[in-house]
C-alpha cells in the first residue's frame, strides 16, 4: 500500500544552493522496507539517498540509513550532515550538546559550530597500497605512475584510496577510465596553494552507480588523518572538491585530540511529500 512520507533535498557541502552534493531524504521512514527503499533510492539516482528513522539506541537522537543508486553504505559523510540538516529542520532536538546519529557503522558524533554542521569521522587505519593496486591506480587515472608522489588506503569502509598529485590543474584534468578502475574507490588529491582553497580533491566510485562523486566526506575524513598525520596538512584545513564538475564543494576539516571533525554547509533546496 502506497504511503505519504515528508521529503527534502539538501545540499551538501555548500552555502550556495546546487553547488554542492545533493541528498534525498525521507522522514519517518519506519514503516518502509529495505526493497522500498532500494528502490526509491535507484529513481533519485543521486549519490545517496537517505532515510530517517527512530533511533534504536538510547544514545542516539535520531538513525539514519543511506543508500546509493544500486546499494546500502553503513555510513557516508554527506549524507550524514545532510541527514542532520534534515532532522534539525523538522525539529529535532539532540539529547545533549552534540547530535548523536545511529547508522550501521554505529553512533557518529554530530556539533553545531557557528550554524555549520561537522561529524567526528569514524575511526579507520590507513594501509599502505601493493604495486599491483597502484598499477591498477595509475591505469585507471590514465596517468603515468610516476605522477602520482604518495598513495595510501585511506579508509576500510567505505574503502577509499587515495593518491596525491603534486598540482591541482593535474587533479582537475583527470579523465578516468571507469572500467580500468572497476571495484576501487578512488581519491586523487593535490595542494592548492594557488587557490581560494588548501586542497583540491576528486572522488571517483563507478561501482557506486555513479562516475565522480561530486563532494564526499568519507573521502575527505580519511584523507585528513593521513595529510595531517603526515605533516602534509595543518591541524586545521579547507578543501574543494566538485570543481571539475560545475559545482563548488567546501570541507573543513580540523583535528582536535584524537578527533578528525568533518564540516560543511547545508541548504535545502526542496521540500515536500512523496509517495512510496
Amino acid at each position: 500500500m502506497e504511503q505519504k512520507f515528508s521529503f527534502a533535498q539538501i545540499d551538501v557541502f555548500t552555502a550556495v544552493p546546487y553547488k554542492g552534493n545533493p541528498l534525498a531524504v525521507v522522514r519517518g521512514a519506519d514503516a518502509l522496507s529495505t526493497e522500498q527503499m532500494v528502490a526509491f533510492a535507484n529513481w533519485t539516482n543521486l549519490s545517496e539517498t537517505a532515510f530517517l528513522l527512530q533511533p534504536t539506541s538510547i544514545a542516539a537522537d535520531y538513525r539514519v540509513r543511506i543508500f546509493t543508486p544500486t546499494t546500502e553504505l553503513p555510513f557516508a559523510g554527506h549524507p550524514t550532515l545532510g541527514a542532520c540538516h534534515a532532522w534539525l529542520a523538522a525539529g529535532g532536538t539532540p539529547q545533549g550538546t552534540e547530535i548523536v546519529q545511529q547508522c550501521e557503522i554505529g553512533l557518529i558524533r554530530i556539533r553545531r559550530k557557528d550554524e555549520r554542521l561537522a561529524f567526528a569521522a569514524p575511526p579507520t587505519t590507513l594501509e599502505e597500497i601493493d604495486h599491483a593496486t597502484r598499477a591498477q591506480v595509475a591505469a585507471s587515472l590514465r596517468v603515468d605512475p610516476t605522477a602520482i608522489l604518495a598513495i595510501q588506503r585511506v579508509s576500510q569502509k567505505p574503502g577509499w584510496i587515495a593518491a596525491l598529485f603534486a598540482s591541482r590543474a593535474q587533479v582537475l584534468a583527470l579523465q578516468p577510465d571507469f572500467a580500468a578502475m572497476g571495484p576501487l574507490k578512488v581519491g586523487a588529491v593535490a595542494p592548492s596553494p594557488e587557490g581560494e582553497t588548501d586542497f583540491e580533491v576528486r572522488g571517483f566510485v563507478p561501482d557506486l552507480g555513479i562516475g565522480e562523486d561530486p563532494v564526499t566526506g568519507s573521502l575527505n575524513a580519511g584523507l585528513a588523518r593521513w595529510l595531517i598525520g603526515t605533516g602534509r596538512a595543518p591541524s586545521h584545513y579547507t578543501a574543494a572538491q566538485g570543481t571539475a564538475m560545475g559545482r563548488a564543494g567546501r570541507i573543513y576539516l580540523e583535528q582536535e585530540g584524537t578527533d578528525f571533525w568533518v564540516g560543511g554547509d547545508c541548504v535545502t533546496c526542496i521540500t515536500g511529500d512523496v509517495v512510496i
